[in-house]
């Protein structure tokens, strides 16, 4: 597990802080900079870090950063002024706010051993989101060679009702099981395919719940063979390493209701005979991001206690070209019987997550919800930073609420009946390709055919799940993590 680190809470006045560096937030306000927790300062620090922000023109924008001696009126030896932005609308934007402000200070820091925080929280929430944020922008990379080292101490500022004692500590809690679930899925998404294949991934899940109230099983190929799962099969019989199909079940007692995670786990794809172009293959080691949150959500909901039973399904394969390999317009057919013409080998993980989907739905769970790196569509739609969700109506609008209160962007799509036709074939009762334009729905639409009455949300997560750019905020290079906080915000509101 990816090392998280440690978290304190401190009442006294920034002044009076022995700190290697604090952290202090500077809003924009009608186009100005404002430090965030001025009252804290004597007249005279305050006066000197105003004259640092005229100087060094600082604007207080969300994501800014600006690092300063920190002057002999404080105890800290750097002082970093983190932008927090304009006021925000409401409670979650300006939750989201602190996360970001946070993580953008802790991304931009290297090897002190102490940071305190000084953010405006008013409660439990708002600290719950500043120790996330921290805690996110703290992620270093495994392996991390030339990468600059985490803080080993986080140290937040809070004088705020219901921020102390066990309140406190079971925000603190809570944020540091979410940030390690969260790091640990950017770590499997950052593992190279060679060390993480389907046969590897179901090992680490096996270690993982070790310890956990989690339970696992993992179907190999025999069994998926004899269990009719022609998805997983047919996607991965081009390549060497088989294919896995991995059930993680946490039933607590008393448990309100029964929801259903499934996660798309290609481990690598190169497209299979529909071979992908060779520029930008080398980041379909991230096509497992959907299995990876689902694991760490299912292991995280354990270990929060949340009254909700789980049951998370990691559909694993690598879709390789071979002289074994599915070709387009093979007719598979998908565990409880539909047949599904191939007409392209790259249009594979609609393939896999058919087959989970209805082994999870053959357990009449209350609600099912499935997330994917599944269409290249989604990133033309919503770009690398909003993800989509469609679905039943009412799920798809649970996911967005649960979205906004955990600080991720996901945007509510339709499924519109009129392009189900375009996956219409003699061959098969559908094609795993339809409509090119709306891409995004008509895989949506394909999802929908194997999920029968069942309350259900599919999470297309294509371009947010890797960021292949500069680091933003609390989200570095490489694997986000994106969906875990979402999920276990999901499943926190299934159980109250």
């Amino acid at each position: 597990m990816h090392d998280v680190t440690d978290l304190t809470l401190t009442s006294k006045s920034p002044q009076r802080l022995t700190t290697d560096v604090l952290v202090v937030g500077v809003a924009e306000e009608s186009g100005k900079p404002v430090i965030e927790a001025a009252a804290s300062f004597s007249r005279a620090t305050r006066a000197a870090i105003e004259r640092a922000i005229t100087l060094l023109g600082v604007t207080g924008r969300a994501g800014e950063v600006t690092k300063i001696p920190a002057g002999a009126e404080l105890k800290a030896e750097l002082l970093v002024l983190t932008g927090t932005g304009a006021p925000a609308p409401s409670a979650h934007v300006g939750r989201e706010r602190l996360r970001r402000a946070a993580g953008s200070a802790l991304a931009a820091l290297s090897g002190p051993a102490r940071v305190s925080l000084a953010l405006p929280i008013g409660d439990a929430a708002d600290l719950q989101a500043v120790a996330e944020g921290a805690l996110l922008g703290s992620y270093r990379a495994v392996p991390a060679q030339d990468a600059q080292a985490a803080a080993e101490e986080i140290e937040i500022l809070t004088t705020a009702a219901g921020t102390s004692g066990k309140a406190g500590r079971a925000a603190l809690d809570r944020a540091r099981t979410v940030a390690e679930a969260v790091h640990g899925t950017r770590d499997l998404v950052n593992l190279s395919p060679n060390v993480l294949y389907p046969e590897s991934f179901a090992a680490r899940a096996r270690d993982l719940v070790k310890g956990t109230k989690v339970k696992v099983s993992v179907l190999e190929e025999k069994a998926l063979a004899e269990g009719g799962y022609g998805g997983l099969i047919g996607v991965g019989q081009g390549s060497a390493r088989g294919p896995r199909l991995v059930r993680l079940e946490y039933r607590p007692p008393r448990a309100r209701r029964h929801i259903a995670l499934v996660g798309k786990g290609i481990t690598f794809d190169s497209g299979g005979l529909s071979l992908k172009p060779a520029a930008g293959m080398e980041k379909m080691k991230n096509d497992m991001a959907g299995a990876a949150a689902v694991l760490h959500t299912v292991v995280a909901a354990a270990r929060l206690g949340l009254p909700v039973a789980v049951t998370g399904w990691l559909a694993l394969a690598e879709n390789m070209p071979s002289g074994s390999a599915q070709r387009p317009s093979d007719v598979i057919t998908i565990r409880g019987g539909t047949t599904v013409e191939v007409l392209n080998t790259d249009a594979e993980g609609r393939l896999v997550m058919a087959d989970a989907l209805v082994a999870a739905t053959e357990e009449k769970p209350d609600t099912v919800i499935d997330i994917a790196t599944l269409t290249g569509a989604q990133m033309v739609a919503l770009g690398n930073q909003v993800s989509a969700v469609m679905g039943t109506d009412d799920v798809r609008e649970l996911v967005v609420e649960a979205a906004g209160q955990a600080g991720e962007q996901f945007w509510p799509m339709p499924l519109p009946d009129e392009l189900r036709a375009s996956m219409n074939t003699p061959m098969a009762d559908i094609a795993n390709m339809g409509e090119r334009y709306g891409g995004m729905l008509v895989a949506g639409l394909f999802l929908r055919e194997f999920v029968g009455d069942t309350p259900w949300a599919h999470l297309d997560i294509a371009g947010p799940a890797f960021n292949d750019s500069t680091p933003r905020h609390y989200v570095p290079k490489g694997g986000t993590g994106v969906g875990v906080r979402t999920l276990l915000e999901l499943l926190a509101a299934a159980g109250a």
